[in-house]
């Protein structure tokens, strides 16, 4: 009985010393307080269910946060597919503004640069057709990125394709300005003798009285009256076909070839200075007034031909004469007088 009391004082003052908590326990064998020592099995199962439990109560934690809160890597992504629309949304509108700039190209290309070389328009077809793609913004968002990145992808190729076919059209209307500033060279365009004072011309084309033979003769060209000597002048380039007397009326003559179906005839020279297969340009000097051949006085017979045919030359003098003036010479040429040839 006292040693059991004894032990009991003694385990309260231990616990009130500050000491290690230590567990006791009445032995009703041996009528005594004992310390209660827990097997390592039992601490072993303690620390496995502790860490058990921690694990559950983690996981559970954690599927609820990405549950209802998402993961760092969804928000990652999230932030990704924003970024990507407004990427998209950008390159969408500058793919507009270029597109907008093409179409502006192709109207000016077919409207104005191919019409006024009379050349056939560009079909739509043989530009690559336009793709829509300006897609509705709750559209986009439903999209995968591989669909917007195609999307964009084919907005860019079509673009490209309507480059490509814009670059080599306007490779072609620059071959055409080539053509026709080659065209506008070697298409009489002056009068073959100086005539600042709208005086030279004495007959035009048209039936004229013959001043050998005195009845009505087609006339095929203009004559211009000028002092023996005055030079004559090519009216465009163009290489010398006939240079010299050849027994036809024409007495020493100049015929140059300017391509694209023209020529044109100076007749009864003094002296020609042009040679046969000589490459003349326009305002070049070929020979000098004179009235060899069938005339009746120092004149230049001027012809313009097209396609073997005689035309009136009076209509290829707009290089170098006013409207007014144009108007005026016109009136000569149309008066019915005697030619000089």
């Amino acid at each position: 009985m006292f040693a059991c009391e004894r032990d009991k004082g003694k385990a309260i003052k231990e616990a009130r010393s500050g000491m290690k908590k230590v567990k006791y326990y009445y032995n009703t064998h041996t009528l005594r307080y004992e310390k209660a020592v827990t097997p390592l099995r039992v601490k072993l199962l303690r620390v496995f269910g502790f860490v058990a439990a921690s694990l559950v109560t983690a996981s559970l934690i954690a599927y609820f946060a990405f549950r209802f809160v998402g993961s760092p890597r969804e928000k990652m992504l999230e932030l990704q597919n924003k970024e990507m629309r407004e990427d998209y949304y950008q390159l969408i509108e500058k793919a507009s503004v270029l597109d907008q700039q093409m179409k502006e190209l192709e109207t000016r290309d077919n409207d104005i640069y191919r019409a006024i070389f009379e050349a056939t328009p560009i079909p739509d077809s043989a530009r690559a057709k336009k793709i829509e793609t300006e897609l509705e913004i709750a559209k986009i968002e439903q999209i995968s990125s591989k669909k917007l990145v195609g999307s964009v992808a084919a907005t860019l190729d079509n673009l490209v394709q309507r480059i490509g076919a814009q670059e080599k059209s306007y490779e072609e209307v620059n071959q055409l300005v080539k053509d026709k500033e080659r065209l506008l060279a070697h298409t009489p365009a002056i009068q073959p003798v100086s005539n600042k004072n709208l005086k030279r011309i004495a007959s035009g084309f048209g039936y004229r009285i013959d001043p050998i033979y005195k009845t009505p003769r087609l006339h095929p060209g203009l004559d211009f009256t000028a002092p023996q000597g005055t030079p004559i002048y090519a009216t465009a380039n163009g290489k010398v076909e006939v240079a010299g007397n050849l027994g036809d009326g024409y007495g020493r003559h100049v015929i140059i070839n300017h391509g694209y179906g023209y020529k044109t005839l100076y007749g009864h020279m003094v002296r020609i200075k042009a040679r046969v297969g000589q490459s003349v340009k326009r305002g070049e000097v070929i020979g000098w007034v004179g009235s060899t051949g069938k005339s009746t006085g120092p004149h230049c017979h001027y012809e313009v031909i097209k396609n073997g045919s005689p035309i009136d030359p009076i209509y290829f003098f707009y290089n170098d004469l006013t409207p007014a003036q144009f108007d005026r010479i016109l009136k000569q040429a149309a008066a019915s007088n005697q030619s000089l040839d």
